[in-house]
């Protein structure tokens, strides 16, 4: 199967919800682990402001390039745990892994708009390889606490694709067509333009943040019963 291929193939399964989601929606840290995890997420976006500032589709690819490893990495390990516990993940890592490509598929659609420079590319490969690792040893030694750090983050993303909607609609220059992959992907109008687009990403985006906090929140009751 080509490439092309797979894009067409899930493009129904993730297909944005015809429910409305709260965009403001925050979870207030709560626990030791919730308050580190929302610390890493808040330092992390600061930074961010100052290396993008308003250059949200540049913004949206790095981000990306981040957002789309903890899906891997949990179902990874949920697969690894179950095995060695002989039980079933009840869905937990096919919905992980199907995260972690919806993620992907965002990054290409925004690498076609914002064309990353080198020294973005050079930031990738090294926020990914360090992302990575943290990441993996978060999630290994708390799960709890790697959930809720996604659900920060996709706050974070959501917050950032309402900015760059706010721009779209400020300047409509920008609001160039919608590249054909995003056409494609989320079924869209064919004279869709980038704000349909940013608005399919976020309502995806509030999606992995509600299913990351519900995970965390599950992992604390769990623990609360045993």
């Amino acid at each position: 199967m080509t490439y092309t291929e797979q894009e067409d193939s899930s493009a129904i399964m993730h297909k944005p919800a015809v429910h409305e989601h709260q965009t403001l929606y925050h979870h207030k840290p709560l626990t030791l682990s919730d308050k580190i995890a929302y610390g890493m997420v808040h330092a992390a976006a600061r930074i961010a402001d100052l290396l993008f500032l308003k250059r949200y589709g540049h913004r949206a690819v790095v981000l990306e390039t981040v957002a789309a490893v903890p899906g891997m990495v949990g179902g990874l390990l949920q697969h690894l745990r179950c095995l060695r516990r002989i039980r079933d993940d009840h869905g937990w890592i096919k919905t992980l892994i199907d995260e972690a490509e919806n993620e992907r598929i965002h990054l290409m659609v925004y690498v076609r708009v914002a064309k990353p420079t080198t020294m973005e590319r050079l930031l990738i490969m090294i926020v990914q390889f360090f992302f990575y690792h943290l990441y993996f040893i978060v999630y290994l030694l708390s799960p709890r606490t790697g959930h809720r750090f996604v659900g920060y983050l996709e706050e974070e993303a959501v917050h950032s694709y309402t900015c760059y909607l706010e721009q779209l609609r400020d300047e409509p220059h920008k609001n160039i067509h919608a590249p054909d992959i995003a056409i494609r992907y989320w079924q869209l109008t064919p004279d869709a333009r980038m704000s349909d687009v940013v608005l399919a990403t976020r309502e995806d985006e509030m999606r992995h943040r509600d299913v990351n906090h519900g995970f965390a929140d599950k992992l604390v009751l769990n623990r609360h019963a045993s």
